[in-house]
């Protein structure tokens, strides 16, 4: 016997299912370059005297977290969220791997 998994569609209308997309999307693209940062540009940087890495990645990374913070205040503003949602969200952009953690455990909150 299969166990289907809840989902957010009967609980969210399509506009905040749509946000809560966009939040998905854009913490994954941060997530991944801050990843990139600190695993390989910095690396590169300080370990083998190529600098040109950081140059790219870090503005890329710089813009996607700006973006990320932007998409999170608007998703909070169109999604009942929970109170600590919004710095938490915050907080995990700040993290490596913070914006994964972030995003399973609102989409867990979501669901109840």
């Amino acid at each position: 016997m299969s166990q289907a998994r809840p989902s957010l569609q009967p609980t969210l209308t399509k506009g905040q299912h749509a946000a809560l997309k966009n939040l998905t999307i854009t913490g994954y693209l941060e997530g991944t370059s801050f990843l990139l940062l600190l695993g390989i540009a910095m690396p590169l940087k300080y370990m083998f005297d190529i600098p040109e890495a950081v140059g790219y990645v870090g503005p890329v990374h710089g813009i996607l977290f700006v973006a990320y913070v932007v998409v999170l205040v608007i998703t909070a503003s169109r999604i009942k969220m929970p109170l600590w949602a919004l710095p938490a969200g915050v907080l995990g952009s700040f993290l490596p791997f913070g914006p994964f953690v972030f995003d399973y455990f609102l989409k867990k909150r979501l669901r109840k």
